[in-house]
């Protein structure tokens, strides 16, 4: 199904309706997310900040297909996650999400370039041509010269980079952040803000990005604040 086009023209990539997650701790339901609402387009770029253990790594995980809701549901690209079975939202996510970590998670053995390729080879592409996407997202990032450097050769910045490409390289629906800058130094999470500005530009899917850092957050086009469960618009400065 294709995604809905808004009054604007520009597609609704991500949405979200009565998005509810109750967790059994003993004897008690804990309800973290509570009704949630939220919808984002192509190319725009939403950041989701809130205190600690107010559940924006539970949202990440509902939205990226790799928790399922207790009540409600989330549709990318038009798609409703809830729909679909294991393994099916194993090939969704392969194709239409892209999901970048605090900590890169790259394989050790491998070289960026092979990092970078594995979401089209794990999807069945040739390595050749797998490894010819690569390298053009490994080229967008900045990190075409480093192709053949494992992780261990990295700069935490560079291994960020890596996980950049990687997250783009099957041209998703949405992408999914998680702390991208927080295991930076200032200046190497000033190269990534900057990187992300030209992916939102250059880039037709929707970014959510979860974060502590302020610098970060004010680079996105819109800041919500996860807080009792629900989401509401952030106006701090």
């Amino acid at each position: 199904m294709d995604p809905a086009a808004t009054g604007d023209g520009k597609a609704v990539m991500l949405t979200c309706h009565d998005l509810t997650r109750v967790y059994r701790e003993g004897p008690q339901d804990v309800t973290v997310l509570d009704g949630l609402a939220l919808e984002v387009r192509a190319g725009e770029r939403v950041a989701v900040v809130g205190s600690s253990g107010s559940g924006k790594t539970t949202l990440l995980n509902l939205l990226g297909g790799l928790d399922r809701p207790t009540r409600g549901e989330v549709r990318v690209a038009g798609e409703s996650l809830l729909a679909l079975g294991d393994a099916a939202l194993g090939r969704f996510r392969n194709r239409r999400i892209g999901f970048v970590y605090q900590f890169h998670h790259l394989l050790a053995e491998f070289t960026a370039l092979e990092n970078a390729a594995l979401p089209l080879i794990v999807r069945g592409q040739r390595k050749k041509a797998a490894e010819a996407r690569a390298r053009e997202l490994l080229e967008k990032v900045g990190m075409a010269a480093r192709a053949a450097h494992k992780p261990g050769e990295l700069s935490g910045g560079e291994r960020q980079r890596v996980a950049i490409a990687r997250a783009l390289v099957t041209d998703p629906s949405l992408v999914l952040m998680d702390e991208p800058t927080g295991n930076l130094d200032r200046a190497t999470a000033a190269s990534i803000l900057a990187l992300m500005d030209e992916l939102a530009r250059t880039t037709a899917c929707a970014f959510v990005v979860v974060t502590h850092d302020p610098a970060l957050a004010a680079h996105q086009d819109r800041v919500l604040k996860l807080d009792g469960g629900r989401l509401t618009e952030s106006h701090d400065d």
